[in-house]
């Protein structure tokens, strides 16, 4: 069986997509490209061989009947495009953050079957991981320093609460905050602090926060877009083992270090294989015809949007945060900034 996809977006993400997708042969059909400018949309198509280009998101599902739709534009036209494609009866693929708030996600979710990309989970250090007994987690490290520089903000959609629906806790840190619930599970409070040290942008450019989890581990996690080293790190601390994660934008076999507690030998074998879209891709396909949830499942992305909810809660409120400080009734389920941030505007 061939699945008929359909891409919404032509951006750069867009085209990683497709690329990633190329990469599964004759598992996937590519069968149209939709973007709200209509010449973007037909340039990006004649380039990966796309046979339909269009604006008219409706029309053009309706004309080539896709069975998922990967919906790759930014940040605040990712329900409208999803509900078009529910609507069309396609299964949908949305790129991180899923929505720009937790009541977005949960009318999304209740609308049809949607899954986000967070292809971290699927490396197959993480499987790895899973399956290795090294005891209670204990302490864990997550840190996202990335570097972008003004330039960076000055396309009008970035930077902006109603656009991208916050700054690298929301579009940055995201991937790694979400492989460290793949890992630990559930939280259960945050503290954190939010600030806008340097750009001039109307979300923070930082975060750092401390997380704590039903097991009983605790985590610190950071976000930045300040940091010229550019480093994307997970460590975390079982009773007999230490596991590492560095790399950037994704892992392989070699970005893994274990280091055992005295006295215990450490575990670590398993599959090979990095991380990327192509894994999660593939992933999404073999449930797809077995008929089964598509990875990483609503309840899974929820998860990880509402720790980021709660990060902007603590920051901005000044006080720990749990799950349901974060319901719906809570001014942070309708906004990520809830009231708004201590700073004004650029």
């Amino acid at each position: 069986m061939s699945v008929r996809i359909a891409v919404v977006g032509t951006g750069n993400i867009a085209r990683i997509h497709v690329e990633a997708l190329r990469e599964l042969g004759d598992r996937v059909t590519v069968v149209a490209g939709v973007d709200i400018d209509e010449a973007r949309a037909r340039e990006f198509c004649a380039a990966h061989g796309i046979p339909r280009a269009g604006a008219d998101l409706p029309a053009v599902l309706a004309a080539t009947r896709p069975d998922l739709v990967h919906v790759c534009t930014p940040p605040g036209a990712h329900l409208d495009a999803a509900r078009a494609a529910l609507a069309a009866g396609a299964h949908v693929l949305v790129e991180k953050p899923p929505t720009l708030t937790l009541r977005e996600f949960d009318e999304l979710a209740a609308a049809g079957p949607v899954a986000t990309v967070f292809q971290h989970r699927f490396g197959a250090g993480v499987q790895r991981l899973r399956a290795a007994d090294f005891g209670r987690p204990l302490v864990a490290q997550c840190d996202t320093s990335w570097f972008r520089p003004q330039e960076y903000f000055d396309v009008p959609w970035r930077g902006n609460w109603d656009t991208e629906g916050g700054g690298p806790t929301m579009g940055h840190g995201i991937h790694q905050m979400d492989l460290l619930l793949a890992v630990l599970g559930d939280w259960t409070e945050v503290r954190a602090v939010a600030r806008r040290q340097a750009r001039r942008v109307a979300t923070e450019d930082l975060s750092l926060a401390l997380v704590e989890f039903d097991s009983g581990a605790v985590a610190s996690v950071v976000n930045s877009v300040l940091s010229p080293r550019e480093e994307s790190r997970l460590r975390f601390d079982f009773e007999r083992a230490t596991v590492e994660l560095t790399h950037l934008y994704g892992y392989g076999d070699d970005d893994w270090r274990v280091t055992p507690a005295p006295g215990h030998e450490a575990a670590w074998t398993g599959p090979s294989g990095a991380s990327g879209h192509r894994a999660q891709f593939a992933a999404v396909l073999d449930a797809l015809v077995a008929g089964e949830p598509l990875p990483v499942t609503a309840a899974e992305a929820r998860r990880t949007l509402s720790l980021v909810a709660a990060i902007y809660a603590s920051a901005f409120t000044g006080r720990p945060v749990r799950p349901a400080d974060v319901g719906p009734g809570s001014p942070f389920y309708d906004r990520m900034q809830g009231s708004g941030p201590p700073w004004e505007a650029p």
